[in-house]
């Protein structure tokens, strides 16, 4: 008996993937749960593991092809004990995001179509979709599953709620509207032109740049940062570490993480989102930092949690790890959201000054600019200084002008007197 395996419903808002890799061939013998391909959306490289044991029949998609979700991605010939439980036209197979060894992936059971979750039986859902019904008190058991498989999405738990309002007072936004906004179509191709298909991550990144300079009024302030003693004080903790702790050196990023949470702290407004539904401004307590990281497959946003507790070995450890798993792919959902607030860097190449987009729905974004030697005065002479600009572009509808220059201030006295960020070396 043939198996039609469809491409599940990987997370909330995936609605394809590209098939990155193949890790079984037509004609291998698989075992349940035995890894067939990688699979990228745009949130995540995802593994997808084989839903029955059998043998690999034909793989419908070729590597880099595109497989929307719910069309078949590859068919597997059941041997006669799975031949009698197997549900050829719909698959509830979980998948799962690619992790590190000693990681895991769960398996979830799918729901009868058209109602409640039987008592005793799995509740068929993904983890945000769970999320949204921890955060609205919804337990799961009493809501009918309509999407494939009998699966329990969002919009199932919203509707059980009373719709859209629920989903607009948890997240303060109203749910995604179809855009009225008309396509423009190229100018026809010439002779040497380079067509690359918008999808994935760069079709994503779109979205969320298109939808952040759409909804927040965007404005800059720009100060001069002298980090004259910061170089200095950053070699004589590498000169340190080099000691103790061979293989760990710190960059400039971790003296700016610690210098914006303590900002943060005292500039609270800066750490915010706004919840248009409820009019209100939603101050957050935790301090999750948002790394702008270039890739190849576009900028993305690993997030460092709650970065105020930890010391600067911790943070430069942390990115370390968040940069090579990025880049990589293998980076988790969890670890490329939930930020509060973003930190933008090209590090060497950051320029004297640019100005960021808002990484939609925080309401502020940090830019940190290239530290270079330039003449500056000190007292009556003129010296060279290690000088560096800050730029924060904010969400002009919640932050002032005022609160944004006072963050900056925040910051820029940290760095100019670097030995009070010391006290968190290890």
């Amino acid at each position: 008996m043939i198996y039609e395996f469809k491409l599940p419903d990987i997370g909330e808002g995936v609605v394809e993937g590209e098939v990155v890799r193949w890790l079984v061939k037509e004609g291998d013998q698989v075992r349940e749960d035995q890894p067939l391909v990688e699979v990228m959306t745009d949130k995540a490289t995802v593994e997808i593991p084989a839903p029955r044991a059998g043998r690999v029949a034909q793989r419908m998609y070729a590597e880099g092809q595109i497989c929307p979700v719910g069309k078949v991605l590859v068919t597997i010939e059941l041997g006669s004990a799975d031949a009698g439980r197997a549900a050829p036209v719909e698959s509830s197979a979980a998948s799962r995001p690619a992790t590190p060894a000693g990681g895991s992936g769960a398996t979830a059971t799918s729901a009868a179509i058209g109602a409640a979750t039987p008592p005793g039986a799995s509740v068929l859902a993904t983890p945000a979709t769970r999320k949204l019904a921890r955060e609205l008190g919804v337990d799961l058991r009493q809501v009918t599953g309509r999407g494939r498989g009998g699966r329990i999405t969002s919009d199932d738990v919203r509707a059980f709620v009373g719709g859209d309002e629920a989903w607009i007072a948890v997240r303060g936004t109203s749910a995604p509207a179809a855009s009225s906004s008309p396509t423009f179509a190229a100018p026809p191709s010439a002779p040497g032109d380079v067509r690359i298909p918008l999808r994935g991550v760069r079709k994503r990144i779109a979205e969320r740049l298109v939808l952040a300079k759409h909804t927040a009024p965007h404005a800059t302030y720009v100060e001069e940062v002298d980090c004259t003693e910061l170089v200095l004080v950053r070699a004589k903790a590498n000169e340190k570490l080099a000691a103790t702790m061979p293989g760990v050196k710190l960059s400039f990023l971790p003296f700016v993480i610690k210098a914006t949470t303590a900002a943060l702290a005292k500039v609270p407004q800066v750490n915010a989102t706004l919840d248009e539904a409820a009019s209100e401004i939603v101050q957050r307590r935790a301090h999750h930092i948002g790394l702008a990281t270039a890739t190849d497959q576009g900028l993305m946003v690993p997030v460092i949690r709650d970065a105020t507790g930890k010391s600067l070995v911790q943070l430069a450890k942390e990115i370390d790890h968040l940069a090579e798993a990025t880049r990589s792919g293998k980076a988790t959902r969890e670890e490329l959201s939930g930020s509060t607030f973003t930190i933008t860097s090209l590090g060497t190449l950051g320029g004297l000054m640019a100005t960021a987009v808002i990484n939609f729905p925080e309401v502020a974004i940090l830019g940190v600019h290239k530290i270079s030697k330039r003449p500056a005065v000190v007292g009556d002479k003129i010296v060279p200084r290690d000088l560096m600009n800050l730029s924060i572009t904010f969400d002009h509808r919640i932050i002032d002008g005022y609160d944004a220059a006072r963050f900056v201030a925040e910051v820029k006295g940290l760095l100019e007197s670097p030995g009070l960020l010391m006290v968190d070396l290890f």
